[in-house]
């Protein structure tokens, strides 16, 4: 309001009494409106009506149910905030991108989501871009938020002229520093060369036709106005087939290196290698990708909105008349005796090291099944491991695992990796080795440790990871050394960090992965304490259309364990998310699910959690490390949102998407939890399992087998 007490602006909301709403500002920068006396429901935020700037845990979204977007928008002028002409969003509808729009024309596109990075956007290919994430709540709603758990202030503003910017807080200079922008040339900006161009921004002129088109107005394209675009010289023998009922030979595809591709991509969840056949039966298909985040991707309507890029990018397949591919009649002679030659050397090096596994004493079924998954990782040579590690030093040592002792090492080039080294002595064997090579070598993320490659010599087994300094997350909570390290905004970064890993195994990976073994010891830190999700030697993989599984042999931690898998064998996504809802009250209290809380009390992690619950109290439950008044509402949020993720029921449990948005929501209005399983501490629980099922589980370091009634 202006002096005389007339409303200039209001959030235009109402309220049951405005004596109980009350409004805060956040640390995030969200201006908060609630209402007390309704649960502190939330009224009003500023973070859903951004204006022209985009800070950490802002989102902007779009609902692909009913269209409803929020967006950033540019102010008229420097002088000027009301909304200008340009706004920034998202379209969902088949893959997530990032727009800006000029109006309702689009201006600049990110390129597709692939789960870990926009394809679009050259410079995250090279650059950490940890923090982003796209996140669908399975409600209609994708949004996209980050980056978070920076030590940086740092912000992204849309300016008046069109440009997003990227700046960060720079202490020392007392100023902010651009570190981004887009769109950074003509080529970046949408549609610069119309259909079926490329764009390149050190060439002169910056457009040319894609290999096997022309320009559509030649006149137009040579005093460089390259909006009308090309078309295709030759038509394609499919369409020469379906109009005249015959053809000649058939159409192929050239292939184009480091591009952005094409907006208006369709998607499928075809294999790779099924790609190709998949657009070449399908005459309407005229170009296709492959990404092993994203998968199969087609068009068959105007290429638009392609750039061809330096060092990174995606290759991108065009779809040519037969005729074309005769030009290129000299890189097939090179191309055929490469190809034959590869595979006659691929040969020969797979007889040549069956010949030395068998003399070293290695099965050969061993040879087999190990070679199958082996074919696209670095395989180690174990004296080099050995070096590497100080032959394998107790000083070296980083842990000890069912699967046998980690080891740190450093290779000649001045890596330094873990070694992971299977005892011999393990209950672990060539299956879970297997296992492991298979699933983890399969997908990618900024929240899964990365396997650098393998080694198989003789009797010995190793697995080889990208070091991580800060070791695994039970240490930082469980030792009384380290306790103190962990403040609220780290454990928070770590509570969302697993989440996003699980989400990406569970629903954006080109494979579906069930972890089966999610504790503290198998959460990995860097330097800046994000999480990495460990050790896939129980993993297992779905189908796409697969949602639960059943086994004889049950395999995990006690205590970490959800019931339906502990008792009967079932497993599926909700059996992570129960072991992430362990995780959540584990590091929130800073006490092991297996601990008690007194001398004379039986309550399990699980049980004190809901006792407390029900008696309002949950300030006991917190670790007094980071037991604060201004932040135990947020901290209360992840309990409750921990005791959904272990009630009793699959069916009662969230889905990872659902609690990452909640994780993610100031929402404070969450489901009601039900009573959790396991609330007592006792073993006994083993006794009534199936009678057909083989289970081995760890308590702490000891790896125990319980045969119930078999």
């Amino acid at each position: 309001m202006n002096e005389a007490e007339e409303i200039l602006w209001s959030s235009n909301t109402s309220t049951t009494s405005q004596v109980n709403s009350i409004a805060f500002l956040q640390d995030s920068g969200n201006f908060v409106l609630v209402d007390r006396l309704n649960n502190a429901t939330t009224i009003w935020r500023s973070f859903e009506h951004p204006s022209d700037s985009l800070v950490p845990e802002m989102r902007i979204s779009e609902n692909i149910r009913t269209g409803k977007r929020i967006e950033v928008n540019s102010w008229t002028s420097p002088w000027d905030p009301t909304f200008g002409n340009f706004s920034l969003g998202m379209k969902s509808e088949i893959i997530p991108q990032v727009y800006i729009w000029n109006g309702n024309r689009p201006y600049w596109r990110s390129g597709q989501w692939n789960g870990q990075i926009f394809i679009g956007v050259q410079d995250m290919y090279s650059v950490s871009v940890d923090g982003f994430s796209v996140v669908n709540d399975r409600e209609g709603t994708v949004y996209l938020t980050g980056p978070v758990g920076f030590n940086l202030l740092m912000k992204f503003i849309l300016d008046w002229k069109g440009d997003l910017v990227q700046s960060f807080w720079d202490e020392n200079e007392t100023n902010w520093k651009i570190i981004w922008s887009a769109p950074n040339n003509d080529c970046e900006v949408y549609g610069t060369c119309g259909p079926f161009a490329s764009c390149n921004d050190l060439d002169s002129p910056i457009c040319s036709c894609l290999k096997g088109f022309e320009p559509k107005h030649r006149e137009e394209w040579e005093k460089g106005n390259w909006t009308s675009g090309c078309v295709r010289r030759i038509a394609l023998q499919c369409e020469v087939k379906n109009n005249s009922g015959n053809s000649s030979k058939e159409d192929g595809f050239l292939k184009m290196e480091l591009m952005k591709l094409p907006d208006f991509a369709e998607r499928s969840s075809t294999r790779e290698d099924q790609c190709r056949s998949q657009c070449l039966r399908n005459c309407s298909c005229i170009a296709y990708a492959y990404d092993s985040g994203i998968g199969c991707m087609s068009w068959s309507n105007n290429l638009i909105d392609i750039q061809q890029f330096q060092s990174w990018g995606k290759d991108l397949y065009i779809r040519v008349a037969h005729s074309e591919l005769d030009h290129h009649k000299d890189i097939k002679k090179i191309v055929i005796p490469v190809i034959v030659g590869t595979l006659t050397l691929c040969v020969c090096l797979f007889l040549f090291c069956t010949r030395m596994v068998r003399r070293r004493g290695v099965k050969s079924k061993e040879v087999v099944l190990l070679g199958n998954r082996m074919e696209e990782l670095p395989v180690f040579n174990s004296e080099t491991l050995a070096n590497a590690t100080a032959r394998f030093c107790d000083d070296n040592k980083l842990g000890q695992g069912g699967f046998g002792p980690v080891y740190r090492g450093k290779l000649e080039d001045g890596r330094e990796i873990a070694v992971k080294r299977l005892s011999k002595s393990s209950g672990q064997g060539l299956e879970e080795f297997m296992n492991e090579v298979l699933v983890i070598s399969k997908v990618q993320h900024r929240n899964l440790v990365r396997l650098l490659g393998c080694c198989v010599d003789k009797e010995e087994k190793m697995l080889i990871y990208e070091y991580m300094p800060k070791k695994s997350l039970d240490v930082f909570l469980f030792d009384e050394v380290y306790q103190g390290v962990l403040d609220w905004t780290k454990r928070s970064i770590i509570i969302q960090g697993v989440g996003r890993g699980l989400l990406y195994l569970h629903r954006d990976s080109r494979l579906k992965i069930i972890h089966r073994d999610l504790k503290p010891s198998n959460i990995l830190l860097d330097n800046n304490f994000n999480p990495k999700i460990s050790d896939f030697g129980m993993a297992r993989i779905f189908g796409s259309d697969q949602d639960q599984a059943n086994t004889r042999r049950v395999v995990g931690t006690y205590g970490y364990m959800a019931p339906e898998y502990a008792m009967e064998g079932r497993f599926s996504e909700k059996s992570d998310v129960f072991s992430f809802g362990v995780l959540v009250l584990e590091i929130i209290s800073g006490r092991k699910c297996t601990s008690s809380w007194s001398e004379t009390s039986s309550l399990s992690l699980l049980g004190y959690a809901w006792k407390l619950w029900k008696e309002e109290d949950l300030s006991t439950f917190i670790d007094p490390v980071v037991l604060n008044p201004s932040l135990e509402m947020e901290i209360r949020k992840c309990i409750q949102i921990g005791l959904l993720c272990v009630q009793e029921f699959t069916e009662d449990r969230p889905s990872i998407s659902s609690v990452l948005a909640m994780l993610t929501s100031e929402n404070t209005s969450l489901p009601t939890p039900l009573q959790p399983a396991f609330t007592e501490r006792q073993v006994s629980f083993f006794t009534t399992c199936n009678k057909n099922i083989e289970i081995e589980c760890s308590v702490n370091q000891i790896s125990i087998t319980t045969l119930a009634g078999r």
